[in-house]
């Protein structure tokens, strides 16, 4: 069953949003971010702070399911990231990411968290944009992602603790910047279960 009705789908941390064509502009707002920080401070470079701030457009999803959609934005200032995101609370939750990290590349990054958050870059990509996707079967998930939308390749495949029901849906942060539009295109969400958590099918 698609889930792309968006009049079910609800706010946390309401921000701004409008529908163009097949398109999908979410506002970043400054210095906004979903990160449980673990206490480690570094010397040198960025800490990320712990905010649960962003802007989340989401829906409630019973069961496993895809989501797939491609992502873009103007890569502005660190961490400026495009993201989908499935949750079961502030304290347990997972994102995908399409950031410009702060070796000044654009990556495809995941985060983890139960509790405390990890970070994870992933593959640096061409360009700005790429294809990001979300599975869930049973308390496992994945991320994968792509260039062509055709071929997926694998980021992330974790576990979290989570219940029947969580919330899924888009993510748009700006953790050290002054935000701006994150482009959500050809967005399908649905529920399935797929074949093979690892390859996304």
């Amino acid at each position: 069953m698609a889930l792309a009705d968006f009049s079910t789908y609800k706010w946390m941390n309401e921000g701004n949003i409008r529908f163009e064509d097949d398109a999908i502009i979410l506002e970043a707002t400054a210095n906004s971010d979903f990160f449980c920080n673990n206490g480690a401070i570094a010397e040198e470079g960025l800490t990320p702070e712990s905010l649960t701030n962003a802007p989340f457009f989401y829906t409630e999803v019973s069961g496993d399911f895809v989501l797939r959609v491609k992502v873009s934005h103007d890569f502005r200032d660190t961490y400026d990231s495009s993201s989908i995101m499935v949750m079961q609370d502030l304290t347990v939750w997972a994102k995908a990411c399409f950031e410009l990290t702060d070796f000044d590349t654009h990556a495809v990054v995941s985060v983890v968290t139960n509790q405390t958050s990890d970070d994870a870059n992933g593959c640096n990509i061409d360009g700005n944009e790429v294809w990001l996707q979300a599975s869930r079967s049973g308390n496992a998930f994945a991320f994968h992602y792509s260039t062509d939308g055709i071929r997926f390749d694998m980021m992330r495949f974790f576990n979290l603790p989570v219940g029947e029901t969580i919330k899924v849906g888009l993510l748009a942060q700006a953790p050290t910047g002054e935000g701006g539009e994150r482009i959500y295109r050809n967005f399908t969400l649905e529920n399935r279960t797929v074949k093979n958590i690892r390859t996304g099918e």
